[in-house]
C-alpha cells in the first residue's frame, strides 16, 4: 500500500473532526522540514548542539563543529575529532560527551540512522533515549520531522497540549497523561494533529 501524503492525512483527519477541520482552515497547509544534507545523523547532532542555547549561538556552533569534522556530520567524523577540537568549536564538555555517545551507538548499530529504517516508532525512541542527551521529546521530534512518521503523539510537548486546548476549547490545557488518550481518535495520523496543535499556539502568539 502506498504511503499517504501529509496533505492526504490532513484531509482524512479533518473529515473526522470538525474542530480539527476548523484549525486546518485557519492555519493552512503544513509541510515537512527540508531534509538535512547529512541525513538523520545530522539532525540528531544539531538537536544535541542546540539544547539550552539561543538559536543564533546554536547556528554558529553547528557551523564551526561541521567545519571541524570535515564539513558535514557523520559518526566517523565525530569519532575521529579530538575533544580539544570539538571544545574549540564551542561545545561544552557535556555536549562533546553526548556527541561521542551518539557516534558510538550509531557505529555499533544500537541507533539506526537509515532514513528508511523499518524499526517501529517505539523501538526508535527506545534506542535513541539510550544516548546521552537525547530524551523522549527529542526522539519524537526526530520521528516526526526527520523520519516523517505520521502517527507520533508527543504528549510531553507543551505547545501540543496548549494547541489542543485552543483548538478543542479545553480549559485548562490537558496534562500529558490527559492528552494521551485524546489522540486515539486520530490514529494513524496523530503527527498531523500534533503539528497543527503547535501551529495553533504560534498563531495565537502572533501579534
Amino acid at each position: 500500500m502506498a504511503r499517504i501524503s501529509l496533505a492526504g492525512a490532513t484531509d482524512e483527519v479533518a473529515a473526522r473532526d470538525r474542530a480539527f477541520a476548523d484549525l486546518v482552515a485557519k492555519v493552512g497547509p503544513i509541510r515537512y522540514l527540508p531534509r538535512f544534507p547529512d541525513g538523520p545523523f545530522g539532525m540528531l547532532v544539531r538537536s544535541i548542539i542546540s539544547q539550552q542555547i539561543s538559536a543564533a549561538a546554536a547556528q554558529a556552533i553547528i557551523g564551526r563543529t561541521a567545519a571541524t569534522v570535515g564539513g558535514s556530520f557523520t559518526a566517523q567524523g565525530i569519532a575521529a575529532a579530538s575533544d580539544d577540537d570539538l571544545r574549540t568549536a564551542g561545545l561544552s564538555r557535556n555536549k562533546v560527551a553526548s556527541l561521542r555517545d551518539l557516534s558510538a551507538k550509531v557505529l555499533n548499530g544500537t541507533v539506526d540512522v537509515n532514513p528508511s529504517t523499518r524499526l517501529s516508532d517505539e523501538e526508535v525512541v527506545r534506542r535513541l533515549t539510550q544516548v546521552r542527551g537525547i530524551g523522549r521529546w527529542s526522539a519524537e521530534m526526530y520521528l516526526m520531522h526527520c523520519l516523517r512518521r505520521l502517527d507520533v503523539w508527543p504528549v510531553g510537548d507543551l505547545d501540543v497540549r496548549e494547541g489542543y486546548a485552543l483548538a478543542w476549547d479545553v480549559d485548562p490545557a490537558p496534562t500529558a497523561r490527559e492528552l494521551d488518550p485524546l489522540g486515539e481518535p486520530f490514529r494513524p495520523y496523530r503527527s498531523v494533529v500534533a503539528r497543527y496543535c503547535q501551529e495553533a499556539v504560534f498563531l495565537d502568539r502572533a501579534p
